[in-house]
């Protein structure tokens, strides 16, 4: 007798290829997908309903549990539905591009309650909205929102934004002749300072490292603009897969700040200690200095990784003594001095 009086359960439902959500009140499964057929014009024979969440099957029994404003997915006879993961499959299956696309996705992200979801729909959301197609100032002006209005391409701007991180490694090198006490140490530190610099100055900083429109060979993105993290210094690749596109919009540049040029043997602990050391018992002419450059400002020893893969630990790595000396004699005494500390690295 009580079973006359349910009460009517108020849901939200919407159907399998459809974003749009409509509400309806049922007092039961059965009336639920009569009212919910004729609403969204599907077959009656064969319809069901499960859950948007997961994909659950929605029974008679399990109907009246079910909080309100449920959101539920009215399904035709043979379709399924595996839960959110299938909003997101179409989304990937359809035009990049598309301003629909984008819309769905945001109505998707605006009703999302879980946190765990709203993540994904987000990181979803931002490279959907992906504008790396678009390289000057006047095409993409927010990207440029920050940034130095002498700057009119992206590329020129990555181009900037490398030398500005190794020209730090320069100031680095200068930093180190205050801890210099003899004069004549001194005096060919500076000159191999100085030698260094002019051999930076000739690759233009190596601000090639971030600008798409490099030859392949020199940049370390792709021609679209996408950077993939290389893994901690002693690894060969990123476990983690660890990829961003800078020239994809404002917040990618942002975020792409927070990655690291990595020096496998490390600057401060390694390589400059180990010019000091050299040109302790040497001269400036006698040092490898192509050896130096390459380990502090190429990729021959950098390393870019995204700010979760950066040890901050020592590498314990040492320069290779067998290049650091212009000459085999030199070679060998250095080596002999270093005999007994850890081992370099080749």
């Amino acid at each position: 007798m009580f079973g006359l009086f349910k009460k009517n359960k108020p849901v939200k439902i919407r159907g399998y290829s459809g974003d749009r959500k409509y509400g309806i009140a049922s007092k039961d499964v059965k009336e639920l997908i009569k009212k919910g057929c004729k609403l969204l014009q599907l077959p009656l024979s064969g319809a069901h309903v499960c859950l948007y969440e997961d994909g659950t099957i929605v029974t008679e029994e399990f109907f009246p549990t079910l909080p309100d404003n449920c959101e539920l997915v009215l399904l035709s006879r043979g379709q399924t539905w595996s839960g959110v993961v299938c909003d997101i499959g179409r989304l990937l299956n359809t035009d990049r591009h598309a301003d629909g696309l984008i819309e769905a996705a945001k109505g998707l992200l605006a009703d999302e309650k879980s946190f765990k979801r709203r993540k994904v729909l987000t990181d979803l959301l931002q490279n959907l909205e992906d504008r790396s197609d678009l390289e000057t100032r006047e095409e993409d002006e927010d990207w440029f929102t920050g940034v130095d209005v002498r700057f009119k391409t992206k590329s020129a701007y990555m181009k900037y934004n490398c030398e500005s991180r190794i020209r730090g490694y320069v100031k680095e090198v200068d930093n180190a002749t205050n801890s210099i006490q003899k004069a004549k140490v001194k005096e060919e530190f500076l000159k191999a300072s100085k030698c260094l610099v002019e051999m930076l100055k000739n690759d233009k900083y190596n601000g090639k490292y971030f600008d798409r429109t490099e030859k392949e060979s020199g940049r370390l993105c792709t021609k679209e603009g996408w950077f993939t993290c290389q893994g901690s210094f002693e690894q060969k690749l990123c476990q983690l897969l660890h990829s961003i596109n800078p020239y994809g919009s404002r917040e990618s540049r942002i975020v792409f700040s927070t990655w690291n040029l990595d020096h496998r043997i490390e600057k401060k602990r390694t390589i400059i200690p180990a010019l000091l050391e050299a040109l302790q018992t040497h001269k400036t002419a006698d040092i490898n200095l192509n050896y130096f450059y390459q380990m502090l400002f190429t990729r021959e020893n950098l390393k870019l990784v995204h700010i979760v893969c950066h040890k901050k630990g020592a590498h314990d790595l040492t320069c290779d003594t067998n290049k650091m000396f212009r000459t085999s004699k030199n070679a060998r005494k250095a080596k002999e001095d270093t005999k007994g500390k850890k081992k370099h690295c080749t």
